[in-house]
């Protein structure tokens, strides 16, 4: 009696532990994927060390809302399209990976950035002075920051300007410049059918759509007006079936180099929403 109450015993707490998977699965796959932030490509929105959710019914869903984009169907459902200003995860075109950036170009736009300011559909949108953005310089991760203030030591204060930029459609937000760079002068981007243009807050640290691959200069040509930006991991324009979610609500965070260390948790983020 005892060896058969035993035997029922493990295999309820096996059922319970299939159906809990079962249940994890199914949430992460149609409702919310938890997103750690590894970069500090959308400082100051997005901070290293973030840990947040992404809604994933936000667009409706593709192959790519399933793990290792195996959901056993084509195209899109039940989609609804994201708004410029959005800040989205999707699968990066070439190889995959999953990206966070914020949405700027929609299908039909032309793009352009010139001198440091972003152009939408030839109108420059507004660009105001903000606070100085300041961080210790320390290790985030696998990197440190990069600093507008030349070279700074550990511990010491790394700054960046901070002004806020204005979309076409009323969306404030936050964008840092670090120094004079390449990626601050690009030709004329036209943003492809079905297709979406993102960029990361942090304009001089990030690889965006201002950047392609080979097989997509090659693809894209006639959306171009120049030469784009070559870099091995660009990410171009994104088709809209590789996107997976939009970034709703930060639920933990923590500076250094663990989540697991309590001692660097920012408390002030936990539970704060994504804009």
């Amino acid at each position: 009696m005892a060896s058969k109450k035993s035997e029922g015993g493990v295999l309820d707490t096996l059922k319970t532990v299939v159906y809990a998977l079962l249940l994890a699965g199914l949430i992460r796959t149609l409702f919310f994927q938890p997103f750690y932030i590894p970069s500090g490509s959308m400082k100051p929105t997005l901070l290293v060390g973030d840990f947040l959710f992404v809604n994933k019914f936000a667009y409706g869903y593709s192959a790519e809302s399933c793990p290792l984009g195996l959901c056993p169907f084509d195209g899109r459902i039940w989609f609804t399209e994201p708004k410029r200003g959005d800040i989205v995860v999707f699968a990066h075109p070439a190889n995959g990976t999953d990206y966070i950036k914020r949405l700027i170009g929609l299908p039909g736009d032309t793009i352009q950035m010139q001198g440091g300011r972003l152009i939408i559909n030839g109108e420059m949108l507004p660009l105001a002075p903000a606070e100085t953005f300041e961080e210790i310089y320390e290790d985030q991760q696998a990197t440190r920051p990069q600093c507008a203030n030349g070279t700074v030591s550990l511990g010491a204060i790394c700054q960046k300007e901070q002004f806020v930029e204005t979309l076409p459609n009323g969306v404030e937000h936050m964008v840092l410049n670090i120094a004079d760079r390449s990626s601050d002068n690009t030709p004329v981007y036209t943003v492809p059918d079905e297709h979406y243009f993102f960029m990361g807050d942090n304009r001089d640290n990030s690889i965006d759509s201002r950047f392609f691959n080979r097989m997509q200069i090659s693809e894209f040509r006639t959306s171009l007006s120049g030469p784009p930006a070559f870099n091995g991991g660009g990410v171009g324009f994104v088709h809209r079936d590789l996107l997976i979610g939009k970034a709703n609500l930060v639920v933990l965070s923590a500076a250094g180099t663990s989540l697991f260390k309590p001692w660097n948790w920012r408390l002030d983020r936990f539970f704060e929403w994504v804009e």
